[in-house]
């Protein structure tokens, strides 16, 4: 059985090895091009292609793959099965319907909620419970083919996506682990979406990225962790970018009884100490652990504190 795997970052390495582990031909892996990495611009091949040449695998890295000599190169391999996961290009038809047993994608996301690029991202910034990762043939749409098989992952209070990105990998090749032995055999019963149901997931913009203080604090604490590691959820401070990387999940109690009577405006430090600082929000105080001012490295909040940089009655933007 000859397979071409497609994927690009760490997400994706678990999944290859699982191919390499089945006993199926891996003949070709296609990952995005080498880029380049760091203040000094390294260029750094991607930790898929790293893993393929670990095992003598050919590594094709168009900058474009719908263009006709990549998709000549790929008819030429002769694949019966490609599979996908975190590539970071959208497969044309011509390469859709090369193989015999079509082309899959690990989806990280339960279709048909969060198609699209940032499914994890979205999943947490959006606070919900549960998210996993569908097995689907792919089709012409964004992330719309038939699914094939599924898992549930819970998400915790003190995940990140980052740490989602991590469980998820693990899931999805565990899935692919699971499915490929009834897919090769051709045992497969794919179940279209319910394209009413779809919700989609565009890639992080820098208005997202962005804080609003007179947010409920659960939702700017989500918003925290969904942008944690990358890109980083930020405010402002004395006119410069102050990013924000960690927080306490909100409590409920009353502010006027921790406060007093007159409620700040939201975005004003009320309140600092060892343990961080407490922010004033549209709806609760969000206690603040990690931040990271322009130009320095990430650090505890409480550092600021000690500095006396960052005082009771500052205010945030």
């Amino acid at each position: 059985m000859r397979v071409v795997f497609m994927g690009t970052p760490d997400f994706a390495v678990p999944s290859l090895r699982v191919l390499l582990d089945s006993g199926v031909q891996v003949v070709a892996v296609v990952t995005q091009p080498d880029r380049p990495v760091g203040r000094k611009r390294i260029m750094t091949p991607t930790p898929v292609k790293i893993e393929a040449e670990k095992h003598g695998i050919p590594v094709l890295q168009p900058e474009r793959l719908r263009r006709p000599e990549w998709v000549a190169e790929l008819a030429a391999l002769q694949p019966d099965l490609i599979v996908t996961t975190a590539y970071g290009q959208i497969l044309p038809k011509s390469v859709l319907e090369l193989p015999k047993l079509g082309c899959i994608n690990i989806h990280a996301s339960l279709l048909p909620k969060y198609r699209g690029g940032a499914p994890i991202h979205h999943a947490v910034m959006n606070g919900d419970k549960v998210t996993g990762v569908t097995i689907m043939y792919m089709a012409e749409g964004l992330d719309t083919g038939d699914m094939i098989s599924r898992v549930e992952v819970p998400i915790e209070d003190t995940d990140t996506t980052g740490s989602m990105f991590e469980k998820l990998s693990v899931a999805g090749a565990e899935l692919l682990r699971g499915t490929l032995p009834e897919l090769l055999a051709g045992r497969v019963t794919a179940v279209p979406q319910d394209d009413s149901q779809a919700v989609y997931s565009p890639n992080i913009s820098r208005e997202q990225e962005r804080i609003h203080w007179d947010r409920p604090a659960e939702v700017i604490w989500n918003q925290v962790r969904g942008l944690n590691p990358r890109p980083g959820a930020y405010t402002l401070w004395n006119g410069e970018v102050l990013k924000v990387w960690a927080c306490e999940k909100p409590r409920n109690g009353d502010m006027k009884a921790a406060i007093g009577e007159d409620l700040p405006e939201a975005g004003t430090v009320v309140a600092t100490g060892e343990q961080g600082i407490e922010v004033m929000t549209g709806s609760g105080l969000l206690k603040i652990t990690s931040l990271q001012p322009a130009g320095k490295k990430a650090m505890a909040a409480a550092e600021l504190v000690r500095g006396g940089q960052l005082t009771v009655g500052t205010v945030l933007g």
